[in-house]
């Protein structure tokens, strides 16, 4: 395991952050670390990252307790907090030497060209670092949480604020960094996740309530229903459809298509199908489909609320 988190608690006051957290991160993996906000995703960065110590509870990263050797992880830890500490007066490329000079690292011009090759920031790397986008800058913090080569990638909401654009930009650049080091980002952005992560945890309240591989998430169905979505050749009032046994929601989707909800154990589709019949419809095209990961999200995360 590349992120070992064993029963982390992390109490401020009167406040518990984090309630006896725990799950690992297999090497190589892109975990996408999902929450509402004041969940404690921030807070188990940091722990992490040896920034804040916790409560109780422990960290071994690359089999490197993080309480008890801080200096040793950081080295073989890049962090980009959410809110990147960048030095707005400094150049691009003076910063990254600063950085590298930080880390001790030899060869400092070769290893600051490679990482700014890397990120994509050449035209930049001349620029004052308070005169570029959003998205560069994002991309200088990146380039600072990497320039040490770091075998673990901490990422807190590194493409809030972007544009479109600039997402993407981003997201690519993950994803190739996470072909050769363990990444875990934290985002809002579920589209992300689906792009990029092949693991996914989720926190609420300070408690996991869901950790898995991408796909298993996104199989994880509490009511254990069925989503069928469905095309007509007409519209038509979508109650009509809840005469159908075993129906229990259907949500029209715009186009004459909807989607159907059903507790059935057994397939519905040959159901919904034969009631199209029976009313003098056709039916365009039918399928099963799972669940989202934004429905997934705001299921478990809902059900914390209430």
């Amino acid at each position: 395991m590349s992120i070992e988190i064993r029963n982390i608690t992390k109490i401020f006051g009167h406040q518990k952050a984090l309630d006896n957290v725990s799950f690992s991160v297999d090497t190589g993996s892109i975990v996408g670390f999902l929450g509402p906000n004041g969940a404690g995703k921030s807070t188990l960065m940091k722990i992490i990252t040896g920034l804040v110590s916790p409560t109780s509870g422990e960290v071994v990263v690359n089999n490197v307790d993080v309480m008890a050797n801080p200096d040793a992880v950081r080295e073989i830890i890049g962090y980009l907090p959410e809110n990147n500490p960048l030095y707005y007066d400094m150049y691009v490329k003076e910063y990254l030497r600063f950085i590298a000079n930080v880390y001790k690292i030899g060869n400092t011009a070769k290893v600051v060209d490679e990482v700014i090759e890397r990120t994509g920031l050449g035209n930049e790397s001349k620029k004052k670092i308070g005169t570029l986008s959003k998205g560069y800058k994002q991309r200088v913090g990146i380039a600072q949480a990497i320039i040490h080569n770091p075998q673990v990638l901490i990422l807190d909401e590194p493409t809030t604020g972007l544009d479109p654009n600039q997402i993407v930009e981003i997201r690519n650049l993950i994803s190739d960094l996470g072909k050769e080091k363990t990444i875990m980002l934290s985002t809002h952005i579920m589209q992300e996740v689906q792009a990029v992560c092949n693991q996914i945890a989720i926190l609420d309240h300070g408690h996991l309530v869901a950790n898995g591989e991408t796909e298993q998430i996104q199989q994880k169905d509490t009511s254990g229903n069925q989503l069928i979505e469905v095309e007509f050749n007409c519209s038509f009032d979508a109650q009509i459809l809840m005469q159908i046994a075993n129906i229990v929601s259907v949500e029209p989707l715009g186009g004459n298509r909807y989607l159907i909800e059903s507790d059935s154990e057994t397939d519905a589709r040959q159901d919904i199908f034969n009631f199209a019949v029976q009313n003098k419809m056709a039916v365009l095209a039918m399928q099963t489909r799972q669940r989202t990961i934004e429905e997934i999200f705001q299921e478990l995360t809902n059900k914390q609320n209430c």
